[in-house]
């Protein structure tokens, strides 16, 4: 009887998370510690080693952001066309992979690291689209909250590993960039040879849903109401976010604690995430996926408030770091299970794509426009403007699909 019993309830595990999301999973996870070792390095080595400027770095950052955007289109474009997510999404990893291997050739040079670094934003780019696409068609619509937070779940696990990887290593080593690199490319490499090697794509169906997939086919789904919508809110809402990076700059300034601690802010970030993003995902399905993400957009504006606190010390770090992984906990799958639900399966990459490239544009020019700020006013003005924008933003982004009753949670149909 026990036997019996115990054997439906994993049929339907399997069922509810299919294999792909997993080994995606791995390979996400393989490939954050890599791009996350670099991510934490960055700040303390451009900033307080090279002594760059706040809108230089706000410049590279920018780029290390949004060198993804129009490359999303072309991954989600190529992907559907040719019906091969797998290879697409190769592509890009291979892409970011092979940056880490330069990286300790253009040593201190800011045009070096840039060129570098929008290399491999520009495989992230590629990657994307195709990767949550296999995630997606591999999925029952009603679980795809779940789905893309268990993804994200592992793929923090990653990003968490990688700050205290680089932590560990600047304590051994000093402010050497070379091994760092060399470590980050070691885990890059091993991530492309997991998908390679494990990763199934779903197969393909004759003639799936939908239009004939083309670039024009993809941007057409713009001309669709609810989608247009979303891909303008989301890219207003990216305009409105200060980058990772600056971030956890503005947390170490803000509460005086050591600059010593700077690549381990990312940490707490991650470890939130890792545990919020899987329960989140599946509070979206029933809750409504945009409600979801724009309550996590009100997180947010929870750390930017926090900043204010003066000489806060470690406990309004603690803090701050904990609203900004159930920021990206509430948002950053919950994004792509909301537009995977609109976008037909013939363009399921590319319907993703067109709103991930808003995104990433308005995050470009987030991160230029702050670092000019930062470097020209006061740290306590930079702060009041974000929080302003991200307040009125967030209302119009609201307010701009209410009336199309996007609050109300898609996924409760019977």
């Amino acid at each position: 009887m026990y036997v019996a019993s115990s054997r439906p309830a994993k049929t339907d595990f399997r069922k509810r998370l299919p294999s792909t999301v997993f080994a995606l999973g791995t390979v996400s996870l393989l490939t954050d510690i890599s791009a996350e070792m670099i991510t934490a390095f960055l700040p303390v080595y451009l900033l307080f080693t090279l002594q760059l400027g706040y809108a230089q770095f706000g410049l590279l950052d920018g780029i290390y952001t949004g060198a993804t955007a129009v490359l999303r289109l072309v991954g989600g474009g190529i992907s559907d066309k040719f019906r091969r997510p797998k290879a697409v999404a190769a592509t890009g990893y291979g892409l970011s992979a092979a940056t880490k291997v330069f990286f300790p050739l253009v040593g201190a040079s800011p045009f070096g690291i840039g060129a570098l670094m929008a290399a491999d934003r520009a495989g992230k780019g590629i990657r994307t689209a195709p990767r949550d696409a296999m995630i997606s068609l591999a999925t029952p619509e009603d679980r795809l909250g779940a789905a893309f937070g268990v993804h994200r779940s592992m793929d923090t696990f990653g990003a968490l590993l990688g700050p205290l990887i680089t932590f560990l290593l600047l304590a051994q080593i000093g402010m050497v960039p070379g091994p760092i690199f060399a470590v980050s490319a070691a885990f890059a490499v091993i991530g492309l040879i997991v998908l390679i090697s494990f990763v199934r794509e779903t197969p393909v169906k004759e003639k799936p849903k939908g239009p004939r997939p083309s670039f024009k086919a993809g941007l057409n789904l713009l001309t669709d109401k609810h989608f247009r919508r979303t891909t303008i809110s989301a890219g207003m809402l990216g305009l409105a976010t200060v980058s990772d990076a600056f971030v956890y700059v503005l947390v170490q300034k803000a509460t005086n604690i050591s600059l010593g601690y700077l690549p381990l802010l990312p940490l707490g970030t991650a470890v939130v995430f890792l545990a919020a993003a899987a329960p989140l995902g599946k509070l979206a399905d029933r809750m409504g996926r945009w409600r979801m993400f724009l309550v996590g957009h009100g997180l947010l504006l929870g750390v930017y408030a926090l900043l204010f606190i003066p000489e806060g010390g470690m406990g309004i770090a603690i803090a701050a770091l904990l609203l900004h992984g159930l920021f990206y906990a509430a948002t950053d799958g919950v994004l792509s299970a909301k537009v995977s639900e609109s976008a037909p399966e013939s363009l399921r990459a590319s319907g993703l794509s067109v709103v991930q490239t808003g995104q990433a544009l308005g995050r470009l020019v987030s991160s230029v426009a702050f670092g000019l700020l930062l470097q020209y006013a006061s740290f306590e003005t930079g702060v009041t403007v974000a929080l302003c924008a991200l307040t009125v933003t967030l209302v119009v982004a609201a307010l701009n699909q209410s009336d199309l009753g996007l609050f109300r949670s898609r996924e409760k149909r019977s």
